[in-house]
């Protein structure tokens, strides 16, 4: 029996479509407080962690755009306190549901056999010395370690501190995990002690990591492909496509002949297609650069028809939008990338450069432009509270 016709669709009900998937298309859609902080990293899957301190933290300002009411703290509550999120690497480092730690123990138990390619030079006895010290005097920071000998730097972001190289190495392999974040600062605990297990999981299998990642997807971006699935992941691209192809025969997912894509496949669960997605809205939102609508550049130029400049490793003569411009959400459309910084000392966000995109170039901006600035004000007092 041949296979269905892909359902076209346009670009249009895709872009309300992931907007619906990632929440951002209603007021306060998980509440508030450090449950409403767990059930967003829950839906979203993962919430990515950055270090760039220009404005708020990647991590914050996601969940920010998300909980209008959104405080530090409740994040820092789900981490310590809750445990209901936890820190791994998926496509970058970030905070992901404690509820799925199985899927990522192949990824450490692969670690603690083969090692990992960014800390090859840990030695052994670094190892040994930081296990030591977490069993012995309980959780740390690396600046509770004064012994260290320093070494020379085996790339520009590697610590000179060996016992920082260990204590990463240890978080890959799962014997530890971060128990708390101040800033940049993280504190170590041993895995076990931190969710008080007696063992680990048990850890999912193959077909069990694939069918989450295809029930990720499908929740946080309603439509999908294998690339924003598979986002830096290409080794999961075959066994995440068998799955999609078992689920179409069985009537549980749709293929999908999206507007502009060329031979690149879709697909979406057949619910997603009968929801009537009446618009949504006018609601302006100032975007990360690391947000899931944001971070997978060319899903977003596809289905937004903007493509995203992060500039910060760009020399200054070279940059079009600014060293960290951030993209600019109204209703359905990206209209403006705004370069801008967060002067703490005096108490202020400073807007270092303007940029209309989209179809914001070609109309009236005046209406625009204010709604833009009262959400700036408000991502100002989000900037400097607490």
């Amino acid at each position: 029996m041949p296979a269905d016709k892909p359902i076209p669709m346009t670009k249009a009900a895709a872009r309300a479509i992931w907007l619906r998937a990632q929440r951002l298309d209603s007021e306060a859609p998980f509440g508030e407080g450090p449950r409403a902080t767990a059930a967003a990293v829950e839906h979203l899957g993962y919430v990515q962690i950055d270090t760039i301190h220009v404005i708020e933290r990647c991590h914050h300002h996601i969940l920010w755009n998300r909980i209008p009411a959104y405080r530090r703290t409740d994040l820092r509550h789900a981490q310590s306190i809750d445990k209901s999120v936890f820190e791994y690497w998926t496509h970058a480092l970030a905070y992901v549901p404690a509820k799925d730690f199985r899927f990522f123990i192949p990824a450490m138990k692969l670690h603690r056999r083969e090692g990992h390619k960014w800390f090859k030079e840990v030695k052994p006895a670094d190892l040994r010395k930081v296990m030591r010290l977490l069993k012995k005097d309980g959780a740390l920071t690396i600046r509770d370690i004064e012994d260290d000998v320093l070494v020379e730097k085996v790339h520009a972001w590697a610590s000179r501190k060996p016992s920082k190289r260990a204590l990463q190495l240890a978080f890959y392999e799962g014997r530890v995990t971060i128990s708390e974040r101040n800033g940049m600062l993280k504190t170590y605990d041993l895995m076990d002690r931190h969710f008080g297990w007696d063992r680990l999981p048990k850890a999912a299998s193959t077909r069990e990591i694939s069918g989450y990642l295809l029930d990720r997807g499908l929740r946080a971006q309603g439509l999908v492909s294998l690339d924003s699935i598979c986002h830096l992941d290409a080794p999961s691209k075959a066994a995440v496509r068998r799955l999609i192809e078992a689920r179409v025969r069985r009537k549980e997912l749709v293929a999908v002949a999206l507007e502009g894509a060329g031979k690149q496949e879709h697909w979406a669960e057949p619910a997603t297609l009968e929801t009537v997605v009446n618009g949504v809205g006018e609601r302006v939102h100032v975007l990360s650069p690391f947000d899931p609508l944001i971070i997978q550049r060319k899903r977003t130029q596809l289905i937004f028809g903007y493509e995203h400049f992060f500039e910060a490793y760009v020399p200054k003569e070279k940059r079009r939008f600014g060293y960290f411009a951030l993209p600019v959400l109204v209703g359905d459309a990206i209209v403006a990338a705004l370069d801008l910084k967060t002067d703490r000392q005096n108490g202020k966000l400073l807007l270092q450069k303007w940029n209309w995109v989209g179809s914001a170039t070609r109309g009236p901006r005046k209406e625009l432009k204010r709604k833009i600035e009262e959400e700036l004000h408000r991502f100002e007092r989000f900037q400097l509270g607490e």
